[in-house]
């Protein structure tokens, strides 16, 4: 056990891609019981756990868009960015799941989703997984 990273590519500037199955590959069968924690070392992209439907990930998208204007930032004098900056902040770098019996515990209608905020790119994303005592 250990740490592990998955890439990811993005096609777009602003989307979501369901990263779940990536996450769960790394999860040997034999971890009785312990966390996964998957962290993204960008500053302009983010993780959460949602529902992975298209419309409501075009919903998420759309949210994002709606709540921090794509212009008129003071950071975008440096880079043009700022929004997507705002926009991962808003989301976080991490997400922490249970694991029992080698699996995600996630709900039902639960997904892991990676945000783009400032793509195309090709993203890493970082899973460490704790095993937990018996």
């Amino acid at each position: 056990m250990g740490i592990e990273t998955i890439t990811i590519e993005t096609d777009a500037r602003l989307t979501t891609v369901d990263v779940t199955d990536q996450i769960a590959s790394v999860v040997p069968d034999d971890l009785e019981s312990g966390t996964v924690t998957a962290f993204v070392a960008h500053t302009t992209a983010g993780l959460l756990v949602q529902e992975n439907e298209p419309r409501l990930r075009e919903d998420i998208e759309d949210f994002l868009r709606d709540l921090v204007p794509d212009e008129g930032h003071a950071h975008d004098r440096l880079d043009g960015n700022a929004d997507s900056h705002l926009r991962a902040a808003m989301i976080g770098p991490d997400v922490t799941i249970p694991v029992e019996n080698g699996d995600l515990v996630l709900g039902t209608w639960q997904s892991i989703l990676f945000v783009e905020c400032d793509g195309p790119r090709t993203r890493s994303l970082t899973v460490a997984l704790t095993p937990h005592a018996k």
